[in-house]
């Protein structure tokens, strides 16, 4: 493949203002290649960037022709949008996460996009050993009894006929672990721990004891590395699924050192 001219690439980021979004924009835009970026988000944010436009829309209220408006013209589309609350009610993540990932895939195939990069996640997988790594081909059916995994798991089986049935879509899934940075890290805080655990306690020598958890281990990733690698799938011509994690793996006893915490062995 010969190297793409500087400033010719124009790409659509749907989901752009997230925690992931945020990253891949910027990754996105410091790329000479990259001509615009359109970013898709249910609301405008509140920062921007130069080289960033938003164009506002909620995937679980478009049309088809509300997305094929925005994505029309476009030369890669990465899709990184997804909703985590409520997680009460998952027929309200399932509208905007699965169908309305749907309807950004179908409007790349409408609109002959040729490359598509999508954020799927560890959740997708299968569960599998906690004591070695696995590559892409471990099986992606996910875990039914939550919402997040079984949404991953069913958009991973949708790409695969997407890919089926139209070869002539370069498609990327990148499976990223946990995803932390510092800008998110009160969001994230609530979302994983609850909103009664106050932001002080989170810090060395004020958390005495963790529980040692068994089985309780995880990867995770910085959201700068995830858009470096989104910058790299969207621009280089590859396809396929990459996990995207880094090391050591977290398990209590890393996370006690963190914090300067004793661990005590609990049941699981």
């Amino acid at each position: 493949m010969a190297e793409t001219p500087s400033g010719t690439v124009r790409v659509v980021v749907v989901g752009a203002t997230g925690n992931l979004g945020t990253s891949v924009v910027d990754a996105l835009a410091a790329d000479p290649r990259v001509e615009s970026v359109v970013g898709v988000a249910r609301r405008y944010p509140r920062w921007s960037r130069p080289e960033l436009r938003i164009s506002t829309l909620d995937l679980a209220a478009a049309t088809d022709a509300d997305v094929d408006a925005v994505l029309d013209g476009a030369h890669v589309v990465v899709h990184l949008a997804w909703l985590f609350q409520p997680t009460r009610d998952p027929v309200t993540t399932w509208r905007t996460n699965v169908l309305g990932a749907m309807r950004v895939f179908g409007s790349v195939v409408r609109c002959g996009v040729p490359t598509l990069v999508y954020s799927s996640s560890v959740a997708a997988y299968s569960p599998g050993p906690k004591d070695h790594p696995v590559g892409e081909d471990w099986p992606t059916h996910g875990w039914p009894g939550a919402a997040y995994p079984r949404e991953k798991a069913y958009l991973e089986r949708v790409l695969d006929v997407l890919e089926r049935d139209h070869p002539e879509t370069r498609v990327v899934r990148v499976r990223p672990g946990f995803v932390f940075q510092r800008a998110s890290a009160q969001q994230q805080r609530r979302l994983f721990v609850g909103p009664f655990l106050p932001t002080s306690l989170v810090r060395p020598g004020l958390i005495p004891v963790l529980p040692d958890i068994p089985g309780l281990r995880f990867q995770a990733v910085h959201a700068a590395d995830v858009g470096e690698a989104v910058r790299l799938a969207a621009l280089s011509p590859v396809r396929g699924a990459f996990n995207l994690a880094a090391d050591p793996p977290v398990d209590p006893r890393l996370l006690g050192e963190l914090l300067d915490a004793r661990t005590v062995a609990v049941p699981a």
